[in-house]
Formats: structure tokens, C-alpha cells, sequence
């Protein structure tokens, strides 16, 4: 019998057809054969090929837009949104418009020609977190933005283009996606309701019950949420409460890249390394007016989502909002952690 499940945070339900329950293996993926752009633009000794570096993790005495870097930050040569101009905003009718003012910028994540992220050293990935914080950070300062979204798109089928070389994309925004604003408005009901951050009990259930739990490990938990939208979709959540990505330091950036790594390594290793994208959701930015938010602080808390693009959105899921999901969260659950890999 199918079950329908709820998610607590912004209640939106989703379908856990056990019926059609798919195992690792049942998963039809796309080759990605796709031949591939050569010369690479994000290879190291290829740095003309991209507009100048806005940033880049690099080692000593190294010029800028010159060899010797490790994480390197550059402008998207196809910007979502353009940096240069104000908002503009204005009525039209009953429609509201403004400008196409933001930032989209490419974070190149290793000199060496790798596609697959997992493959990249903790201390690699630990470099690309810190140049996520240091962008998000940076961008604050510009008071047309209330909103940082990082993202991976890995493979064709998740979004990604012929380039094989280990990227991500931040995109900044005049306005706060609906998707964060659900989550956010979820969250203060709850907090409003029980005094307490959904997030923060919905760590302490899965550590507690274990049935969804897959990872524990330095401070942080990689869980198959309760109402999961896609088959094996996966949250990576700090266990200390925090609503902003951009709080991280230390000890924690260590933790984040390990359990990051192992995840991806599992999932690769299990379902025949697949696409898949994953997204920082983290709380806008704060400018203090009149009717502000003043509980966001203790009432949202920052976490990844990861998901493999297994299956496809269809007529069902965009007529409704519900989504179909053939795979029980405890079923990938078991599944991932049976999994042997070398960290």
C-alpha cells in the first residue's frame, strides 16, 4: 500500500510508492557519452580561456589568472543574471518586474581535469567550502542581494554541460527563491508552535531512531529525510544550530568535507556513479526594517540537499506539487550504509 507522507518543515506531501519499490540497480540512467569541449576552460595553464578570477585559493607567490591556484572563482561566461546596473523595480498593470541585476560566478574546484567531485581529497573539498563562505560573505556587501544559492549540477541529465571538469555555481538574487521561503516560513510556524527549531529536532529523531540516519560523523549527519521527494535524496545537516552556512569555521569546514566526500563516494559507488545536484539552503540575508523577521536566528538552521537524478518529474507532480517517490527513505537508507568505501 502507497503511503503518503508529510514533510514537517513546509508541509508539502509526497507519495512513497512501495508498490513500485526500485532497488539500486532498477534505476535506468542516460549514458553520458556526450563528447566533450576540448580545450578545457577551467584546467589549470588554461586560465585565459575564463574571464578574469574574481577569487582563487592559490599558493604563494602565484599571480593572479596564472597557474598555481586550488579553487578559483570566475564570472559564468553565461550569467543567469548580470552584476552590472540597479533594479529598476516598477508595476506593469498588475505585474510587478525589475532588472535581471544579480551575480552568477563559476567555482572551479581543482587545477586537474576530474569530473567527479568525490574523487577530489578532504583538504580539497575543505578549500571549496571555504571559497563558498568567503563568496556568500563577500557578496552580503552589495544591498541589491537577499539571497546566495550554491549549487552543483553533475553529469548532462543534472543539469551540467559538455565541460567534464569539477564545478559549482553561485547565482545571487534580488529576491528570495519561493522553495527557501517555504522552508523558512515552515520553520517559524514551528518554532512559533513548539519553541524550538524543526531542523534541530528533526537531527535529534533521526540520531535517535536511527531508521533514516546514514552518517554521523564530526558534527554533522547525512539523513534520507522522512518525506524525501526523489529516490535516494539525502540532507547533510550540522548538529549544532546555525541558520547560516556562512557560520562555519575551523574543525567544521574539516567535518563538512568528510561526510561530504563519504556520501558522494557511496552514492557513486551504489547507484553506478549518477547525476545528481546539490544545493546549499541557508537563510537570506538580514537587513534590519520595519516588521523584520527577528526570530530567523533560532528558528531556521542550514543544511545540503542531495539528489539524484534518477527519475523524472511528470504531469502528476507538476499538476499537483505532490511527488512520487519508488523508493522508501529507510529502504536507501540500509542501502547506502551497506556500502564499502575508502575515504
Amino acid at each position: 500500500m502507497p503511503e503518503l507522507r508529510k514533510d514537517p518543515v513546509i508541509g508539502r506531501w509526497v507519495i512513497i510508492a512501495t508498490e513500485r519499490a526500485k532497488r539500486p540497480n532498477d534505476f535506468n540512467l542516460e549514458p553520458s557519452d556526450m563528447d566533450e569541449i576540448k580545450p578545457c576552460p577551467f584546467c589549470v595553464g588554461n586560465e585565459n580561456l575564463t574571464p578574469p578570477e574574481i577569487r582563487s585559493i592559490r599558493k604563494e607567490k602565484t599571480e593572479a589568472d596564472k597557474p598555481g591556484w586550488e579553487v578559483r572563482v570566475v564570472p559564468s561566461r553565461a550569467p543567469v543574471l548580470r552584476i552590472e546596473g540597479n533594479l529598476n523595480k516598477q508595476p506593469h498593470g498588475i505585474y510587478d518586474m525589475m532588472r535581471g541585476v544579480g551575480a552568477h560566478e563559476v567555482i572551479i574546484e581543482t587545477p586537474e581535469h576530474i569530473n567527479d567531485f568525490s574523487s577530489l581529497e578532504p583538504g580539497q573539498i575543505a578549500n571549496v567550502i571555504r571559497a563558498y563562505k568567503e563568496r556568500v560573505t563577500d557578496l552580503e556587501g552589495d544591498k541589491r542581494f537577499k539571497y546566495v544559492l550554491i549549487f552543483k549540477n553533475y553529469k548532462p541529465a543534472a543539469g551540467s554541460t559538455k565541460i567534464k571538469h569539477c564545478r559549482s555555481q553561485l547565482i545571487a538574487l534580488p529576491a528570495c527563491p519561493k522553495s527557501v521561503k517555504g522552508e523558512l516560513e515552515g520553520s517559524r510556524k514551528y518554532f512559533e508552535y513548539k519553541d524550538r527549531c524543526v531542523f534541530c529536532d528533526i537531527v535529534s529523531q533521526e540520531l535517535d531512531d536511527k531508521k533514516r540516519l546514514i552518517l554521523d560523523i564530526d558534527g554533522f549527519v547525512a539523513i534520507a529525510p522522512f518525506a524525501g521527494r526523489f529516490p535516494f535524496e539525502t540532507w547533510i545537516l550540522p548538529k549544532k544550530h546555525s541558520a547560516d552556512f556562512t557560520s562555519i569555521e575551523g574543525d567544521e569546514i574539516t567535518g563538512l568535507a568528510t561526510i561530504l566526500k563519504e556520501l558522494l563516494l557511496r552514492m557513486n559507488k551504489l547507484l553506478a556513479d549518477p547525476p545528481y545536484n546539490y544545493i546549499i539552503h541557508t537563510a537570506p540575508y538580514r537587513r534590519t526594517k520595519a516588521g523584520y523577521w527577528s526570530t530567523i536566528d533560532q528558528d531556521y538552521h542550514w543544511h545540503i540537499e542531495i539528489i539524484p537524478r534518477l527519475t523524472r518529474v511528470a504531469g502528476f507532480e507538476w499538476g499537483t506539487g505532490f511527488y512520487i517517490n519508488p523508493t522508501p527513505p529507510e529502504e536507501a537508507t540500509k542501502y547506502l550504509r551497506e556500502v564499502e568505501v575508502k575515504v
